[in-house]
């Protein structure tokens, strides 16, 4: 019984907080093509990426629709990795979304580069977009329009792109400073400049 340490209550290694992993994803990716119409608007259909940790989907209209205030927002939330899922170019609903979030996320990473949180933690990645399909069959196209029968190899590439840069990636430093909430930020009334 000597030779035993004693362990304090709560003592003990310290655990890393878990990673925080937001998604931003196109409803028109990888999706099959469906008859467009204009009296219905149809429910939004995520694909299934088998995560194998949480991870915040957010569903959007479009990836173009995104601005850079989403991403960096997503990171001063505490999020240690942003990834964003839009249509492959020249598949996209909106002609130029998937070109235009393309660029956007360029110009964001470029910005955490710059800032020191580093540009590797906004991903980027194209599944194939339904646009072409749509079209297809509105147009009258007698044959059903089936899945991408690689889609299945697609959707866990973008999974196992995302672990692997989870797990090279340290925790973000803003989530463990953050601001500080107990203090509001305050004008001096004062100018003491001349």
């Amino acid at each position: 019984m000597a030779d035993m340490a004693t362990v304090q209550p709560g003592a003990g290694p310290a655990k890393a907080p878990p990673s925080v992993i937001v998604v931003f994803v196109c409803e028109n990716s990888a999706r099959p093509g469906r008859l467009p119409t204009s009296g219905m608007r149809y429910r939004p259909e995520e694909p299934d990426f088998g995560w194998p940790f949480p991870v915040q989907e957010v569903v959007v209209p479009c990836s173009g629709r995104l601005q850079p205030e989403h991403f960096l927002k997503a990171f001063e939330d505490g999020a240690d990795a942003v990834g964003v899922v839009c249509c492959e170019e020249g598949n996209c609903h909106h002609h130029e979304g998937s070109k235009r979030c393309r660029r956007r996320v360029e110009a964001v990473s470029s910005l955490l580069g710059e800032i020191g949180l580093g540009k590797e933690r906004l991903i980027l990645f194209h599944l194939p977009g339904s646009a072409v399909q749509d079209m297809a069959l509105g147009a009258g196209a007698s044959a059903p329009v089936t899945v991408d029968p690689t889609l299945g190899q697609k959707l866990a590439a973008v999974r196992e792109g995302i672990v692997a840069r989870v797990a090279a990636l340290a925790p973000t430093p803003l989530r463990a400073t953050g601001l500080s909430e107990d203090v509001p930020y305050q004008l001096e009334s004062e100018d003491d400049s001349d």
